[in-house]
């Protein structure tokens, strides 16, 4: 797996998908393995962008669950072939929809992969409908655990803020995982 600084790589086709991953959890792990089979078949590399640190963290409304480092070893773990990490900085926050589709058509998405609730750019301005615009877009829909509720990093958040780890690390999914 190789790891890219955003606005550096260019490929001739890929498989795409975008989002914070903190924590690398359970529907991230299924969204990222369903694109995965999808860069197979059509014998392109995945790639997965992603921000350091992830928006939430960012602007303080949350903890992360997982250094970049991590992450990226999860990323890996999954086979992923190629990592975009974005510093998410003020620079970055302010950055518009158009270039942030421009960079993506750098990379000749021939799919792009991504969760219902994704958006993107300055006030979160794009959306899916956005993407679709531009790429051919496939959606995941959310992946829940047994008790019905959405896996997600800010349901992760809440378990381990009520001392719940355990429920925390079962969403999380690495639990026995060297990764």
């Amino acid at each position: 797996m190789q790891v890219h600084m955003h606005r550096t790589l260019k490929l001739p086709a890929s498989v795409l998908t975008i989002g914070a991953l903190d924590g690398v959890h359970r529907g991230h792990q299924t969204l990222i393995s369903t694109a995965k089979k999808r860069a197979i078949e059509l014998a392109v590399p995945l790639v997965v962008y992603t921000f350091d640190p992830p928006p939430r963290v960012f602007f303080g409304n949350s903890i992360q669950l997982t250094t970049i480092e991590e992450k990226i070893k999860r990323l890996g773990f999954l086979g992923v072939d190629h990592v975009i990490v974005a510093a998410f900085d003020t620079d970055y926050v302010a950055r518009g929809v158009e270039s942030f589709l421009d960079e993506l058509g750098g990379l000749k998405p021939l799919e792009v992969w991504e969760g219902s609730d994704f958006h993107f750019g300055k006030n979160r301005e794009g959306n899916i409908n956005t993407l679709r615009e531009r790429f051919f877009v496939q959606v995941l829909e959310p992946m829940r655990c047994s008790s019905g509720e959405i896996i997600s990093s800010s349901r992760i958040r809440f378990l381990i803020m009520q001392n719940m780890l355990g429920q925390a690390d079962q969403l999380l999914g690495w639990q026995g995982v060297k990764a």
